[in-house]
This record gives structure tokens, sequence and C-alpha cells, in this order.
């Protein structure tokens, strides 16, 4: 029996046994999960409600009426650790109420030593803390704690295997996150995931594949392949296998459903992968392709590993292949040493690509990584203002492209009611989501409409079939 399979009884193991222990301490047992950040914490977080649930808990949505409480963390800004901090102080007077709830965190701010110690002498009433690497231990943490355990604080990294088999509960029935790797070995000078995340470690094709068809079958219909670079699936595996080749594995499975990836790192963005999303009916023209900055001296900074031009050759294949290509990116305003010329720059690259849309952040410093120790001399001030001017020159792109929608009719996929009573919210095979009116029963299929109006938000109605 590998390692893997041994770690997985002995926590379903500790599933049983807490299900017996929170059965009669509770009664009814619920637990409230909180999530920040990414996409890959939102995948941690179902397999934490999978493990929760097989452990006897209900899930809700209102901490006060939980007997067992979670924040899954993200560590990427220093707001969105001040965010933690601030919902975990709330915890403070439940806890006060009610003394046997159980407090616990996790994700990748708990990875980090210094916020570990923090947690420790600052909030006394957080019962567990764990990292990235140990999560599939929650069973084993909760029963120690629970049968009067001190505090238990993990955040070791131990082998880095991957743990299949963990339960799942999956949030959406339409939409659905499906890991394909974890970790990162690109150490972007900004960046602290590979610290709090580890280095890349890939999920074998057939474990992937049998999730897929898993997900398919339960009516999943729009799947996100998640990796921090998924772009470099397969190394390290014992199988002749890439991205671009799982893509068409997938792409062969039965049914009607759609695939999307995120992140893409652009130096192992390749044209195997571009011609692949081309020549399959199944992955959607979207691309989510982080360029950070258009200036080369900051992107050598920042450890990025290409420059402006390779970027842009990419883009322009990208196009050449894919005409209804739906662009995004991540960028960063304000790297420790940027000029307002070299700024400039990403303006211009913004200008150049003409993205759908931007995922766009204040540069924030991260302790340990060596952008911390860079000199920093422009005040946040005026990167603020830098960082109103790229959304202005954004938002002159985004509603061109809106523009661009009006007549034509797209192949969307029906994901959930709008709050306008009768009508529906689809999305392309792009990033557009059109507002339709339309029955409930839509939820879950494919339909074609065709886009009447962009005043607000892009609005059509239903193709009905002749």
């Amino acid at each position: 029996m590998s390692t893997s399979q041994t770690v997985l009884e002995q926590q379903l193991e500790y599933m049983q046994k807490v299900k017996a222990l929170v059965g009669v301490l509770y009664g009814q047992p619920k637990a409230c999960v909180n999530t920040f950040g990414c996409q890959q914490n939102v995948s941690d977080s179902e397999h934490i409600k999978g493990m929760l649930e097989a452990m006897g808990y209900t899930l809700t949505d209102e901490m006060d009426d939980a007997d067992f409480v979670l924040f899954n963390t993200c560590a990427v800004r220093e707001h969105a650790q001040d965010r933690v901090y601030g919902n975990i102080g709330i915890t403070k007077q439940l806890k006060k109420a009610r003394s046997n709830m159980v407090i616990a965190v996790c994700g990748c701010m708990a990875q980090q030593q210094y916020v570990a110690d923090r947690i420790k002498k600052s909030y006394p009433y957080v019962d567990i803390l764990f990292g990235t690497h140990v999560t599939h231990k929650l069973p084993e943490f909760l029963y120690k704690r629970l049968n009067g355990s001190p505090r238990i604080f993990d955040i070791s990294a131990q082998n880095n295997e991957i743990i299949e088999g963990i339960p799942v509960h999956r949030d959406k029935s339409v939409k659905g996150w499906l890991p394909i790797m974890y970790g990162c070995n690109n150490f972007c000078t900004y960046c602290v995931v590979p610290y709090v995340r580890g280095r890349e470690r890939s999920r074998t094709s057939a474990e992937i594949i049998k999730e897929a068809k898993i997900m398919i079958e339960s009516g999943v219909r729009d799947i996100t392949l998640l990796g921090q670079n998924v772009n470099s699936y397969g190394k390290g595996l014992d199988e002749d296998i890439n991205f671009a080749k799982l893509l068409r594995r997938l792409n062969d499975l039965p049914g009607e459903f759609r695939l999307r990836f995120m992140t893409s790192h652009p130096k192992d963005c390749t044209k195997e992968l571009l011609d692949t999303m081309t020549e399959c009916e199944k992955v959607a023209h979207h691309l989510h392709l982080p360029v950070q900055c258009g200036n080369d001296r900051v992107l050598k900074e920042m450890n990025r590993h290409y420059d402006r031009d390779t970027y842009l050759s990419l883009i322009d294949y990208a196009k050449e292949r894919m005409p209804d290509l739906a662009l995004t990116s991540d960028i960063i305003v304000g790297f420790p040493g940027e000029t307002y010329d070299e700024f400039c720059d990403t303006l211009s690259l913004i200008k150049e690509v003409e993205y759908n849309s931007l995922f766009t952040f204040i540069y924030s410093p991260r302790p340990g990584t060596p952008a911390a120790e860079l000199p920093d001399p422009i005040s946040r001030a005026e990167k603020g203002k830098w960082f109103s001017e790229l959304l202005a020159v954004q938002d002159q792109i985004g509603k061109r492209k809106e523009k661009e929608l009006l007549g034509k009719t797209f192949r969307v996929l029906c994901e959930e009611k709008a709050e306008r009573d009768g009508y529906i919210i689809g999305r392309t095979n792009g990033t557009a989501v059109i507002e339709f009116e339309g029955d409930d029963a839509l939820i879950g299929t494919f339909a074609d409409v065709q886009v009447t109006d962009i005043n607000n938000a892009p609005t059509g109605v239903l193709i009905k079939e002749k």
C-alpha cells in the first residue's frame, strides 16, 4: 500500500471517530467555512467541506450558528491578511457565548511562521492552525482537540505527496474546480506562493480524468482546471504527458461540457497549447495569461523569465489561431523601483493587446520575498494615481469590447437565475456574461442567445430551436 493510501485510510478512520464524538457533544453539529483568496483556495475548501460532512457536520454560512468555524486564508496581498485578522477577531465574542465552539485557521496565510506566531499569541481562542501541506489531516486535528488536546499548530511541509481520495463537497452543480497540480517553482520576486504552497507536484492524468468523469456525470458543465502554473503540468510524472496532451484527453471525454484553466505562466505557454485550444471544441477560447508589467527591466526584476516582445508574440499567435479569443491578465502597479515611464510601457501594452478584462493590483510587499527588500521610493498615493490611470484605459477597452457583442449570437452555458424574475445568466465560450429571459429548467444546459442590448450589462434573447 502506498504512503498516500495509508494516510488517507488513517484520516478516514479519524472522520468516523469525530462523527461519533460530535454526535454526543452537539447532537446535530454545524460547520461554517470562510474562504479567502484564489480559486485554489475555493477548491481546497470544497475538500474541507467534504471532510466535515463525512464527520457528521451540516454546513452553514452563519458563524454564530456554527459549532466549528474555519478560515481558509490567502497570503498574496496585505489587504487579504488584514481581512482575515478582522474576521478571526469577530469569533472572540462568539466563543465566549459558546465555549465548546472550535475555531480553526488554515491556508496560505497560516503556512507562514510569523502569522502562526501572531495567532498563537494574540488570538488564544483559535484552537487549530494548519498549513497548506497538511489540510488532509483536519479530521485528526479535530479529533484530538475535541478530546482535550492542547491547541494544535501544524505548518510542517511533510513529504509533499498528493493525497488522493479526500471527500469533496462541490459548492456549485453547474461549474466546478478540478486541481491538476499544486505548488510553484517560479519564485517571482514579489510572490509568496512558492514558500507557502511548496514545489510543483502534478496529479496523474488517470486521477484527473477519473475526477472529471465524476464531475460530468454529476451535472458539472463548466470545469476549470487549476494550478499555480498549469502550463508546467506533468513535470516529474512517470508518464508521457504535458498540459496540452492532458487537455486533449479531457476533451475526448463524452458529454457536453466546457474546459477552462488557470493560471498560465507566459514562459511556459507554448504554440502546442494554443493549437490544442484551437483544435479542441470543448476547450473555452479564454486565455488568462498574466503579464504583470509591460517593461522589460521591471519584468527582469520580477524574475518573470520572458520579455515584452516574447509575450506579445504569444498573444499575436493566439489571436491568429482563435479570432474569437477572450484575453485576461494580471497587472501589478508600482513594483519597487518602477518609474512612471516604465508604468507607461504597461499602459501601451494594454492598449496593444486589448484585454477583455484585467485583475489589477497595487504592489503589496510580502514578508520573506526578495522584492520586499528592494528600495521603493514611490509613495502609495502616487501609485494610486497610476492605478486610476490604468483603470481608465482598461475601462475604455472593456466598453469597446462589450459593444462588439451587440447583435451577435453566442452558445452560452445557462449557469444560474438572475436577480430579475424569469431571467437566466449564461456565460459564453469566452468571458462574456449575458442575462436573458428564460425558464429555470435551462440551468445546466447550453443555449443560443443573441445579444440585444449592452447599456447596463449584456442582455439578450433566447434563440428558439425551429
